[in-house]
């Protein structure tokens, strides 16, 4: 069998000025969660791109912003608080996640003391999205998280895709990680939810406090739709009953 040669790079590109930092993963997932709290909390705490992550396994897709191309898996930094977010402007496949998760053990994880991941995981109602339930790597965590009052993921689980590959490899080599998981909407991205797990847990846990009434006018924006395409649906649905008679 031919050994697997792939890998990713860090292309750090300013240094770094805060002091043991808390890396928020801000990866796309279920209802996009993650990345709205991540490119949320990014532009609110004004965090400066610290570098990127590059590697052949990554889509070949260029993104861009302002006028200027960039690499699709970024990394900010701030230190007003001490954070660092982890982002990505397109799904990571799952053939990238070893060399991805190496990449931020090997060359990322000595500048930050810790991680938080978010993970979306499907609400059966509206009553459901936003609650959020909390896992810890370690004792202290699991304490950390039941003395800012989240509640702990008492039922058996697991996370998968791109933040359980991340989260296993951090328990596994003794980096300290909490996985933050909210409830959202599995079809439509929510940024509602977003909200919810900033307010509810990242607020506390890092210690920072940003305005999130943008979060509301996007998840107004994505309600509205919503409804015109439900609308749309209604009229093709007549009209094509309408054919048929």
């Amino acid at each position: 069998m031919a050994e697997n040669t792939s890998d990713a790079t860090f292309v750090r590109e300013t240094d770094l000025e805060t002091t043991a930092p808390t890396l928020i993963e801000g990866l796309p997932g279920t209802g996009l969660v993650a990345s709205i709290a991540a490119d949320h909390i990014s532009t609110r705490l004004d965090l400066e791109r610290y570098g990127t992550i590059r590697s052949e396994e990554f889509p070949p897709v260029a993104s861009f912003s302002d006028g200027l191309v960039q690499d699709t898996v970024r990394v900010y930094a701030g230190s007003d608080p001490d954070v660092m977010t982890l982002r990505s402007d397109v799904p990571i496949p799952s053939e990238a996640f070893p060399a991805l998760s190496d990449c931020v053990l090997e060359e990322l994880a000595e500048e930050f003391r810790r991680v938080i991941f978010l993970a979306g995981a499907p609400a059966t109602s509206d009553e459901e999205r936003g609650n959020v339930t909390g896992v810890g790597t370690t004792e202290a965590l699991r304490t950390e998280l039941e003395e800012n009052e989240i509640p702990i993921a008492e039922e058996s689980g697991a996370v998968g895709d791109v933040t359980g590959a991340l989260l296993n490899a951090c328990y596994q080599a003794d980096v300290p990680a909490t996985l933050l998981l909210v409830q959202t909407n599995p079809k439509f991205p929510d940024p509602g939810a977003a909200k919810a797990v900033i307010e509810t847990a990242l607020e506390p846990l890092v210690e920072f406090d940003i305005e999130t009434a943008a979060l509301d006018e996007q998840a107004e924006q994505i309600q509205r739709q919503k409804q015109q395409i439900l609308q749309q649906q209604q009229e093709e649905s007549a009209q094509s009953r309408s054919m048929f008679r």
